[in-house]
């Protein structure tokens, strides 16, 4: 493989993580680092590479039908790495997981809907929900040492009733948190009690740190499929977010038809070359490219948590999984305003602001270690000079 440590200049190639930075963070990509939305500065995996050049030098780019080989490399993918047998034709492909989480709530709430999520989580959730004219039913997630945990009977009190979807995150996005398959079959229990339709959005279980297990919501639960929505993608696994292609995996059919037919109406087929990187990535040899790269995320966790650690008043959260560390800075005795701007104006970091994952995160900042082991050293080195006054 190419190295993870190989340095790829993303600057002025439109990418949103380095050339919207200066924009959305002022903080400039001239030297700047860009550590905030979740994709990769490395390049994918050869196998990947190798389709997309194949493609190129076929030099046709005409229509492409929805095939059984594209549908079999995800079967194939879920079981062996997953142990999740899947049916091929539960698979709807959505334009990202982003584009899923909306169409879901469009297919099965209606304007003005409750829509419930556990937080601190994904930003987007609570943005798609406030985009598609839903309201957010915030249930927060309790926290115990250095990880958080259910606490389903608060979530129950924040309910009325009138909820219509749960958008739930396995593995958990900020924290990097595993669930159990106990703590999963109370999630879907909860779902059911409450008449509520579980969209699972699991699309960092292939990033699992070693000693932990990623248990897919169907596997936990498979006596819930009739009202639950599995949503996976190769994006954040293969660095290749900007294809825009995700599964919506659907095992019961009046749920899938539903879906179906709103696709059909919007006339939404998934790219041919999306398709082709997926089929290539779903490998044996794309497997083999996903273990070094934990490898290399391991080492990046290690060196970053050990650094930010040694600062007085911080603490990284130990991640389990994802390649997204969640930094609390409450020890600090700071406001988030002076966090921020010692990260951005001192540190020059773009980062991803913890209040933005709702309740819990008002202290936090989310940092993206998916990139070259010496940027995470020099972001380790900004960080110690920013806080050099609390050592």
């Amino acid at each position: 493989f190419m190295s993870f440590n190989d340095s790829i200049d993303r600057r002025g190639t439109h990418s949103t993580k380095w050339d919207l930075m200066e924009q959305l963070y002022d903080v400039s990509s001239d030297d700047g680092l860009a550590m905030w939305t979740a994709d990769s500065d490395y390049a994918t995996a050869p196998c990947v590479i190798d389709a997309v050049r194949r493609a190129a030098d076929h030099g046709v780019f005409g229509y492409v039908a929805v095939h059984d080989d594209y549908l079999k490399a995800i079967q194939w993918w879920m079981r062996t790495r997953h142990n999740w047998e899947i049916d091929t034709s539960w698979v709807l492909t959505s334009q990202g997981l982003g584009n899923a989480i909306a169409l879901s709530l469009d297919v099965w709430t209606d304007p003005d809907a409750r829509v419930v999520i556990f937080t601190p989580v994904y930003h987007e959730f609570a943005i798609k929900i406030n985009k598609t004219g839903r309201r957010v039913v915030e249930c927060p997630l309790a926290r115990d040492g250095d990880t958080y945990v259910l606490d389903l009977e608060d979530a129950q009190k924040r309910l009325d009733g009138s909820e219509k979807i749960l958008i739930w995150c396995s593995p958990q996005n900020p924290s990097g948190r595993v669930w159990t398959a106990d703590e999963l079959r109370a999630v879907a229990d909860f779902a059911a009690r409450n008449d509520l339709l579980l969209v699972s959005d699991e699309i960092h279980h292939d990033l699992v740190y070693s000693g932990n297990k990623f248990v897919p919501m169907d596997v936990a639960a498979p006596d819930h499929r009739g009202r639950a929505v599995y949503l996976t993608a190769a994006s954040k696994t293969f660095n290749i977010a900007g294809q825009r292609t995700g599964n919506m995996i659907i095992p019961d059919p009046d749920l899938r038809a539903a879906m179906k037919q709103r696709l059909n109406m919007l006339d939404y087929k998934p790219g041919s070359l999306g398709m082709r990187m997926i089929e290539a990535a779903y490998s044996p040899e794309g497997a083999k490219w996903v273990d070094a790269q934990i490898e290399h995320l391991e080492g990046n966790r290690k060196v970053f948590d050990a650094a930010i650690n040694a600062i007085p008043g911080l603490w990284s959260m130990p991640l389990q999984a994802t390649y997204l560390a969640w930094v609390d800075f409450s020890g600090t005795g700071m406001s988030f305003d002076e966090i921020a701007s010692r990260i951005r104006d001192d540190a020059k970091i773009a980062v991803s602001a913890g209040p933005s994952f709702g309740t819990g995160g008002e202290l936090f900042q989310r940092f993206n270690l998916a990139t070259q082991r010496a940027t995470v050293e020099d972001a380790c080195a900004r960080m110690q000079r920013a806080f050099s006054d609390l050592q």
